[in-house]
């Protein structure tokens, strides 16, 4: 977890809500001071309590946070996330804030584990991909691994992907390889392929890892037979919880899923103050 990307984040998202300033809560008195709790609405993974402490880091401190467990445990519904002290303003003005920052991460590492369970016994590790949040990219990998999943490359700058429109520019996909590896040799290389004959093509080259897009499970079988443990095979594409074990099942190394990160379902965050 990179700690710079925690603080731009909050202070992105602490000056997108206060602008010049929480003119609610300076109805309440600067001395008062309260006692709150975040509860969970509903079970999930829990996810996000860097950017939460962040926040009130950012808000000047003074508020002390107990967390009734940590990033990637099992919350039960209706049940008590965090307990919170200090001053007043400082717990209104963070609410919303830190509430957005649980919701999201949360959902992401809620769904992700869905995901992980339902290929729970089989050898295949569970991927996320680069269709994230703007901005919030590093947040939500880290909600995935919280998840139980694992991470795809970060960026377009730390692993070669070869995709369709690469292999059609460089003119083949022996081409594109020869190419990423004299400008990048010891990036990590993937490529993409959509047909078995494009399979037997990267196998010519030592490609280490074939993404296999858009694949029905009796062509990934075929794939499996055919690259015979000679690359690491990713399939991608149309899998849903309702198909992923079919997929697993196939024998392939990895599964890729866009949708843990970009179709997001928040988790219901409440902040709660009491005596």
């Amino acid at each position: 977890m990179i700690t710079k990307d925690i603080q731009d984040n909050v202070r992105a998202a602490l000056v997108e809500d206060l602008g010049n300033g929480d003119i609610t809560a300076g109805l309440i008195p600067k001395e008062q001071t309260a006692r709150a709790r975040i509860i969970v609405r509903e079970p999930a993974i829990l996810c996000g309590i860097p950017w939460v402490e962040e926040v009130f880091q950012q808000l000047g401190g003074g508020v002390s946070l107990h967390w009734c467990g940590n990033d990637g445990d099992t919350l039960v519904l209706d049940s008590t996330v965090c307990e919170l002290e200090g001053p007043a303003r400082t717990l209104l003005t963070a609410e919303r804030t830190t509430l957005n920052f649980l919701q999201t991460l949360s959902g992401t590492a809620t769904v992700t584990r869905r995901y992980v369970d339902a290929i729970a016994g089989t050898p295949v590790r569970l991927l996320d991909t680069r269709k994230t949040l703007p901005g919030l990219r590093v947040a939500q990998k880290y909600a995935v691994r919280c998840g139980g999943g694992l991470n795809h490359r970060m960026g377009l700058f730390d692993a070669v992907l070869i995709k369709e429109n690469h292999i059609q520019a460089a003119g083949s996909i022996i081409a594109a390889v020869q190419q990423a590896r004299y400008l990048h040799p010891r990036a990590p290389l993937v490529v993409e392929v959509e047909t078995l004959e494009q399979i037997k093509e990267a196998l010519t080259v030592d490609v280490p890892q074939l993404l296999l897009d858009n694949m029905a499970p009796a062509t990934l079988c075929k794939a499996v037979q055919l690259t015979a443990k000679r690359a690491k095979l990713e399939a991608s594409g149309g899998i849903t919880l309702a198909n992923i074990r079919i997929i697993a099942d196939t024998g392939v190394d990895f599964i890729s899923i866009g949708s843990l990160t970009k179709d997001l379902k928040a988790v219901d965050f409440s902040m709660r103050f009491h005596t």
